[in-house]
């Protein structure tokens, strides 16, 4: 295998570009490069400036280069769709414009990637984890969210970008009859998955099993691990998914739950080859850790092979 070990800044709680407690975006480039890591996403949109030359200057200064854009938003409404594709449009244009990595010898598709995932439902929010009580799209509002993907995913592939979907936990795209109905209405050709280790077992699937399952459509990883003890208890709590991974339901790779010398096996198995980014949510405020946190996460995944 031939594999690069990425990270994110939501490791340092940056997922709404709007918290007042975020960490300043140099501050992340600078720990991620401490760590050992060289890839970094772009985290939330609005989070980094769509500024060509500054993010380029700050990347060279750590030595990082980015492996992904992401739209986390609805992806659902309709109203909504305009912004989406000005955030499409905005972040392909910085992400193609930035130095680019070289390919790994058999990976499906270069990077940087533009991650698609639908965010912003309270209904679906507060039901994260709960596929047996979530309500669902009806097939109208299914249809419209594909059709908006579909758009998104065609913007990336304008730009030479390859767009992955990325199921996610308290979004309309969680559980495991959403992902089948995701590769079954959206071809290949045009997106394929982003799965999450992390987010597949908080939504109740198995990781090892949908990595197998749904292999033909996987182009792009991330890993997570979940400290069981905290997520038996918010499963019996009324509570966002964020508000889980404030109570630390997030933990570092190799310290829960999730069988990462396994994960490796099959991957290996499996020979993939690419990036993978290491992810570990949790609240901003909490974010003095994060540099010690996603050290030890590298090194561990080192450790076992990775």
């Amino acid at each position: 295998m031939s594999i690069k070990i990425c990270t994110a800044p939501c490791c340092w709680g940056v997922d709404d570009p709007k918290n007042p407690y975020l960490p300043h975006w140099t501050q992340v480039l600078h720990e991620a490069s401490r760590a050992g890591y060289k890839g970094i996403e772009l985290g939330p949109y609005g989070y980094l400036p769509i500024d060509v030359q500054q993010v380029s200057d700050e990347l060279a200064k750590n030595d990082l280069f980015i492996v992904a854009g992401t739209i986390f938003d609805d992806l659902v409404s309709i109203e909504n769709q305009a912004a989406l594709e000005q955030q499409a449009h905005n972040i392909c244009q910085l992400i193609t414009k930035l130095p680019q990595v070289a390919p790994e010898p058999d990976q499906k598709f270069a990077t940087p990637y533009l991650v698609l995932i639908d965010w912003g439902h309270d209904e679906r929010d507060y039901a994260a984890g709960h596929p047996d009580t979530a309500p669902r799209l009806s097939p109208i509002q299914w249809q419209q969210m594909i059709s908006h993907i579909k758009n998104l995913a065609a913007i990336a592939q304008s730009y030479g970008i390859r767009a992955v979907i990325h199921p996610h936990a308290g979004g309309y795209i969680e559980f495991a009859d959403e992902i089948d109905n995701v590769v079954r209405d959206i071809p290949y050709d045009l997106a394929g998955l982003c799965l999450d280790t992390g987010h597949l077992y908080y939504s109740k699937i198995e990781p090892l099993a949908a990595l197998k399952k749904y292999w033909p459509f996987v182009d792009y990883l991330h890993f997570k691990d979940i400290d069981l003890s905290v997520y038996q208890k918010v499963m019996n709590e009324k509570i966002r998914f964020f508000e889980a991974c404030a109570k630390g339901v997030m933990c570092r790779i190799g310290e829960g739950t999730l069988a990462y010398p396994e994960i490796y096996r099959l991957l290996k198995a499996l020979n993939y080859q690419g990036y993978i980014t290491v992810e570990q949510e949790r609240d901003p405020r909490n974010s003095g850790s994060s540099l010690d946190d996603v050290k030890i996460s590298r090194d561990y995944l080192k450790r076992i092979g990775f």
